[in-house]
């Protein structure tokens, strides 16, 4: 009985160091999501730039009161216009897609008043699905930074903007997101 005593003692003293390591303060953000991308992220080589529309969402979890490891989820809808030579004369037709990525990495942020200023590097992987095309999955990396406005002490409006790279159907594409939400603070 005694050593039972001393083990159970022993496992939940164990268990409260391990809950230590666990951050206890991040956020969380949803938001508004546009993305400008090559076309060869719809499988069209020589096309224009697409625009694409979505979401976002991320996590962080504080290490330190600068730094923090963020979790980001987004999701990205476009289409563009082609036409394709045959031998029967042109033919056009409408290439969709939609581009989802998840990717983690540090962030480094400081509060200066009502302001949040922060800079994260972060990589993942990207999957892109097109109707015409297929998909592909890629290895993808994204560089940026952003704003947050604290509105009350446990709400924010986040302004943001990155530098993705992705590698879909074999050619790179450099792509330009801007994100806009709500951040949750805990």
């Amino acid at each position: 009985m005694r050593k039972a005593i001393v083990i159970a003692f022993m496992l939940l003293s164990l268990a409260g160091l391990a809950a230590a390591q666990i951050p206890t303060a991040g956020n969380v953000f949803v938001g508004y999501s546009y993305q400008t991308a090559d076309s060869t992220a719809l499988g069209i080589i020589g096309g224009d730039r697409v625009n694409m529309n979505g979401w976002r969402a991320s996590l962080e979890g504080k290490l330190f009161p600068v730094l923090g490891i963020v979790t980001d989820f987004s999701g990205h809808y476009g289409s563009e216009g082609i036409t394709l030579t045959s031998p029967i004369g042109p033919v056009s037709g409408n290439v969709t897609g939609h581009e989802f990525d998840v990717m983690f990495g540090p962030r480094v942020g400081v509060s200066v008043g009502k302001f949040r200023p922060f800079g994260e590097f972060e990589i993942g992987v990207g999957h892109m699905n097109t109707n015409a095309f297929g998909s592909n999955t890629s290895f993808a990396t994204a560089v940026g930074g952003g704003l947050d406005y604290k509105i009350v002490r446990i709400a924010a409006l986040r302004l943001e903007g990155d530098y993705v790279t992705t590698r879909f159907f074999g050619t790179t594409q450099n792509n330009f997101r801007l994100s806009t939400g709500l951040v949750l603070r805990f």
